[in-house]
């Protein structure tokens, strides 16, 4: 009988580690380096002491590893602390070296096996680790385990990340606060856990809110692509060209990429709501793929104030602005693009 593989993400195995409750071995693999590397760095900092580095750090690296010396050295006692740490960083290199296409199959032998004293990391990054002995040994034994290092999207995904990595972090945040950092942080994670590391320690009551986001990173809480898709949703004229008016005097912290791909998502919402037959807001949910109560009432209430030809039409100039603000069928500058654009949803 297949033994089914563990499932584990960022932020519960980085609690786990925080917390000092170590796996003997670390598969870390997949195509967002970021993991990889912040998971591999805290084993360490966590493991060992600077003290202790010297005698029970061990770092090998992929395009010159030699697996039996690497699981030689896992063999060994650590001098004077708790635990040895040896790490494979680039393991996916292993394979490229001539001649050792399956040395990862070595590995399998010590899984089964392997010394409680040694914590032994794997990086390998780009591609899933492909050796099924070890693999097999791994889930069979429960010597360790293997996380899969996936990129984010844009989107439900990097707004559930960022929820999840705030309560991680013993804090709260709002939608408002969220949407605030996916659209100006997006998914460079290096930043937005950098971020939020920040917000949580100066979060006085453990509540990470736009007036905080504002004024500890610079984003505004009133002049941004969430405030100008509530301004469009409600049909307010007024504060929809004020924010147009900031976006063109702030153009690096405001590109019109952005805006239009938010607003994309955020009226193709609308539309579904539109044509849903249930219209509760646990329907909406379900069916635009958001885990927000309070996202899904914001795509009903577009739909009470756009009718769904309105909505039709607005889908049509979004993709149209998304084109010409690529230089195809118009000479526009882009924020000239982005005027026409909300003049038409308003009038839609």
């Amino acid at each position: 009988m297949a033994v089914k593989r563990e499932t584990v993400t960022f932020t519960t195995l980085n609690k786990e580690i925080k917390s000092g409750k170590f796996r003997n071995i670390y598969v870390l693999q997949g195509e967002e380096p970021y993991y990889i590397d912040r998971l591999q760095q805290l084993i360490i900092d966590t493991a060992l002491t600077e003290d202790q580095r010297d005698f029970n750090l061990s770092l090998f690296y992929g395009n010159t590893a030699n697996v039996r010396e690497v699981i030689s050295t896992c063999r060994q006692y650590p001098s004077f602390s708790q635990y040895k740490v040896v790490v494979v960083r680039e393991a996916q290199l292993i394979a490229k070296q001539p001649g050792h296409k399956n040395d990862l199959d070595l590995f399998a032998s010590y899984a089964e096996k392997p010394l409680t004293s040694t914590i032994l990391v794997i990086c390998h990054k780009e591609t899933t680790l492909k050796s099924k002995p070890f693999t097999d040994a791994l889930k069979a034994n429960g010597s360790g385990i293997v996380f899969d290092s996936n990129k984010v999207r844009e989107g439900r995904d990097l707004n559930t990340l960022i929820v999840s990595y705030a309560n991680s972090l013993g804090c709260n945040i709002d939608s408002k606060a969220t949407s605030m950092l996916a659209d100006h942080i997006g998914t460079d994670l290096s930043r937005l856990f950098s971020e939020l590391d920040k917000l949580a320690i100066l979060a006085e009551d453990k509540s990470i809110t736009p007036l905080l986001i504002e004024q500890n990173i610079g984003i505004s809480k009133d002049f941004n692509n969430f405030e100008l898709e509530d301004a469009l949703g409600r049909r307010d004229a007024v504060k929809a060209f004020r924010i147009v008016d900031y976006f063109e005097h702030n153009p690096k912290k405001n590109p019109t990429a952005a805006t239009v791909a938010m607003l994309f998502s955020f009226f193709s919402g609308a539309l579904l709501a539109s044509t849903a037959r249930d219209k509760s807001p646990e329907a909406i949910m379900t069916l635009v793929g958001t885990r927000s109560q309070w996202r899904a009432r914001k795509f009903i209430d577009a739909a009470r104030t756009y009718n769904t030809r309105s909505l039709i039409n607005i889908i049509g100039y979004l993709r149209e602005c998304d084109v010409r603000s690529k230089g195809i069928g118009s000479r526009q500058d882009q924020h000239a693009l982005l005027k026409e654009l909300t003049y038409k949803i308003l009038h839609a």
